[in-house]
């Protein structure tokens, strides 16, 4: 006899089979990811300083701008990785 949890896991294999990426897949999506790691990092460095400028002069709105600015370009790089990585995903079938 299968558990709830079990029987719920078959229907959700029949409902979504899971994907084999092969290894040059992998590999793709592992560069993939740490590009996108890199070009988040790089815009945290830059727009960071940016706040602590703003901090210095006590521009209190241009620090709300940019920290709003910030969370934007996190959200379009990571969604911009996301979009190539299905891309990868998907050359496979």
């Amino acid at each position: 006899m299968k558990s709830s949890y079990e029987l719920a896991m078959e229907r959700l294999g029949k409902a979504s089979p899971t994907v084999k990426l092969t290894d040059d897949q992998k590999k793709e999506i592992a560069e993939l990811e740490s590009k996108c790691a890199a070009k988040v990092a790089e815009r945290e460095l830059f727009l960071k300083g940016e706040i602590v400028k703003a901090i210095d002069k006590g521009d209190a709105e241009a620090v709300q701008q940019l920290e709003k600015q910030l969370l934007s370009d996190r959200k379009t790089l990571r969604a911009d990785c996301e979009e190539k990585k299905e891309k990868v995903r998907n050359t496979g079938k």
